[in-house]
């Protein structure tokens, strides 16, 4: 519809929710998408374990608490999601290959 009608340079489009892997980058980018957004997984790359109790400021690993003692907990340092997304983007090239 975007092409038909002449709109297509005028968006960009971006793929968000789900994304988790170098093959759902490159299904994305294979169906046009420009953008990529990886929300759950670079925080479970830096140590989330999904307790969904982040509004309640009792994270059991201290990612989204203010708490000092539950601070200490947290295992995470910004190497881990450099780590992931290296890896996203070796399997986009090994798929391209």
């Amino acid at each position: 519809a975007l092409l038909s009608n002449g709109l297509r340079e005028r968006v960009t489009l971006r793929v968000d929710g789900g994304v988790r892997t170098g093959r759902d980058v490159a299904i994305s980018a294979m169906l046009g998408a420009e953008e990529f957004g990886f929300g759950t997984i670079a925080m479970i790359a830096e140590g989330c374990v999904m307790a969904r109790v982040c509004h309640l400021n009792t994270c059991p690993v201290g990612v989204t608490s203010q708490k000092e003692n539950l601070r200490k907990k947290f295992p995470g340092t910004p190497e881990h999601v450099v780590n992931f997304f290296n890896f996203v983007a070796e399997e986009v090239r090994q798929l391209m290959a």
